[in-house]
């Protein structure tokens, strides 16, 4: 009778609890039900028999076949809960196929001249999408580095990216406009962490709320997460990991991290690498120019060019990518 009752408990907790592990779920059933058992053990041991855990031979011997959990289906041998995070990319709507793509202008100091000629190009092509891919602002003085004190302040760089996004929408005003964090950005949220940890998780100290792109209908993607334009994968490059921001083909160290047709910002380089795979389909990355000052303070010499990006996709996935360099407030 006390076998009996053993099972009819942990076959109402099966029900009430079909994806607990089995080694939690016993201690639940033990802690609810300690005059039954001696021990959570003995409990773990009735629920893998009912589970179909305990052997072939035991199996064979199951009246009820409702709680066998075949092997290759989801946490069959109850391994511990797990704290991972999906990774998954963001995927444009195929209606979004006539793309300006344009990064790291680094408000306020973004170059004012390469800004004209990449709106010019978006307005002859008559683009339906803008991505602005990341390092929109600079956020100068939440940064790690050393500051200057003259330079404008935080509240200031959010004034004038907000009137560069009344611009934006101005001139552009039928397009659906994605807005990516990306590592400057991020800066806020991290200073926010170390600075006034009080704050942080308060949905009003976001970046995309202190710049009201709800109630502008600009999307905000979250830093790190990738966007995928039809076969086409978009990222802005801080993704791939430190020390790749100065290579020599910064294309060719997207190719090798990503194996896959992908287009990144913040090298402020334009460039282009490309290897066929075995079937002989060609695999194409592009690196895509800035639309900031090329020459900043801390870093006046470097290899920095102007440019912008345009992408149109087919309903089939398939696309073309324009990567366009910008020279003296034209495009090239």
């Amino acid at each position: 009778m006390e076998k009996r009752l053993a099972g009819q408990i942990v076959t109402e907790y099966l029900e009430k609890f079909p994806t607990l592990n089995s080694h939690t779920l016993s201690r639940l059933i033990y802690k609810d039900n300690p005059e039954v058992w001696s021990d959570a053990g003995t409990v773990r041991g009735l629920i893998r028999y009912h589970r179909g855990a305990s052997g072939d031979k035991n199996r064979k011997h199951l009246a009820d076949e409702r709680f066998v959990r075949e092997p290759g289906t989801y946490n069959y041998f109850n391994i511990p809960q797990s704290d991972e995070e999906e990774y998954k990319p963001f995927t444009l709507p195929k209606v979004n196929n006539n793309i300006l793509l344009m990064a790291d202008l680094h408000i306020p100091y973004h170059s004012v001249d390469a800004i004209n000629a990449a709106f010019s190009y978006g307005k002859r092509k008559e683009v339906n999408t803008i991505i602005l891919n990341g390092d929109i602002m600079d956020c100068y003085q939440l940064s790690d580095f050393e500051k200057d004190p003259r330079k404008r302040n935080f509240i200031e760089e959010l004034d004038v990216t907000k009137e560069f996004l009344d611009t934006l929408q101005e001139e552009f005003p039928n397009c659906v406009i994605y807005y990516k964090e990306a590592n400057h950005e991020r800066r806020v949220q991290r200073y926010l962490k170390i600075k006034a940890p009080e704050l942080y998780g308060i949905p009003e100290f976001n970046l995309d709320v202190l710049l009201g792109l709800g109630a502008r209908g600009i999307h905000w993607l979250k830093d790190k997460q990738y966007l995928k334009a039809g076969k086409l994968s978009i990222l802005h490059g801080d993704e791939i990991g430190r020390g790749v921001f100065s290579p020599v083909n910064f294309a060719r160290t997207l190719f090798t991290k990503t194996k896959t047709n992908a287009i990144a910002n913040h090298s402020h380089t334009t460039s282009e690498h490309s290897e066929n795979a075995l079937d002989g389909d060609p695999i194409v990355c592009w690196s895509s120019g800035a639309l900031c000052g090329l020459h900043p303070q801390w870093n006046p010499i470097n290899k920095w060019n102007h440019g912008a990006a345009h992408i149109r996709t087919n309903p089939d996935g398939t696309f073309k990518v324009f990567n366009f360099r910008i020279f003296n407030g034209k495009v090239l």
